[in-house]
């Protein structure tokens, strides 16, 4: 596999296993796969989309379609934070009152008790809860309205100080699944490029140092990729294998939009060989009795 960083842009060649098979013979192997729904050959460009610094009432998708010239079938990948900025749900933490859990809270774990009752609203207003603590982070489990299966795991409710004012946090879109759908639709009105949005945060992982990112709603693209009856190099079914490819293409548009001062808040991925779909929501997950680390976190 071949890549480069080139103008901002990082295209990968052959990307991924099959089409490694498919671009060499290997008369070794008892089996050459076929797999319908992988992309092969396709030598996927990620595109990075600067932008200005972001304010409440911005036009998002006039911005982002000054900025870039997007195409039909392109995947955009957008920080939820920027989508959330944009729409004015930035929380001003001079207008919170802690209570008693906001302080236990702020003297465990760091961290103001006005962010700390932050926290605790935005856990309540995505129907969810406290499920663990670490110095100067908490850990929240939120099931928030339209997602149908499973929950998420956040910290600090997804709520941020970084890339926002001194004096505020900033979290999700109020409604996410609305804003990535909106987001689609006003992107088609101002650049008449059909396009598919994602829009994605920073996330942590368990055992494991340095954040990446995830996929929260998705508009245009089915979200996971049902490998399941599928063969395998040796011509064994696949059983369980379910491909995340919504956060795949999250964590691979965060290289370029990065965590800190990039202003970088939407990356596009170019020719892809992604199959658009109707689908538009948020990004399932599952449930903790079917969580291999359910009770291990």
């Amino acid at each position: 596999m071949s890549s480069w960083f080139r103008n901002r842009r990082w295209c990968c060649g052959n990307a991924g296993l099959g089409g490694f098979v498919r671009s060499r013979r290997f008369s070794n192997l008892p089996y050459l796969p076929d797999f319908p729904n992988l992309p092969y050959n396709s030598p996927v460009e990620l595109i990075a989309i600067p932008t200005p610094l972001l304010h409440a009432g911005d036009d998002l998708a006039a911005i982002l379609a000054e900025q870039a010239e997007l195409r039909d079938g392109d995947i955009l990948v957008v920080s939820s934070k920027a989508v959330a900025t944009t729409e004015g749900a930035a929380i001003d933490l001079n207008a919170i009152e802690p209570g008693a859990e906001a302080n236990d809270l702020s003297k465990r774990c760091g961290h103001s008790p006005a962010e700390r009752q932050a926290l605790l609203d935005e856990t309540e207003r995505m129907h969810g809860h406290v499920v663990g603590t670490c110095p100067q982070a908490v850990l929240t489990e939120l099931k928030p309205a339209g997602l149908m299966q499973g929950s998420i795991l956040a910290a600090t409710a997804g709520l941020d100080h970084s890339n926002t004012p001194q004096g505020t946090l900033i979290g999700w879109p109020k409604d996410p699944v609305a804003s990535v759908g909106r987001l689609r639709r006003e992107l088609r009105k101002a650049t008449g490029a059909d396009v598919a949005v994602i829009l994605s945060d920073s996330c942590c992982r368990p055992r494991r140092l340095g954040v990446t990112a995830i996929a929260l709603t998705v508009s245009g693209i089915d979200p996971i990729a049902d490998m399941r009856g599928e063969r395998d190099l040796f011509g064994k079914p696949l059983q369980m294998t379910q491909e995340a490819r919504a956060d795949q293409l999250a964590t691979s548009a965060n290289i370029l939009m990065g965590n800190a001062g990039q202003s970088t808040p939407a990356v596009i991925v170019r020719d892809h060989g992604i199959p658009f779909s109707s689908f538009e929501g948020w990004v399932e997950g599952i449930e903790p009795s079917e969580d291999l680390f359910h009770g291990v976190i």
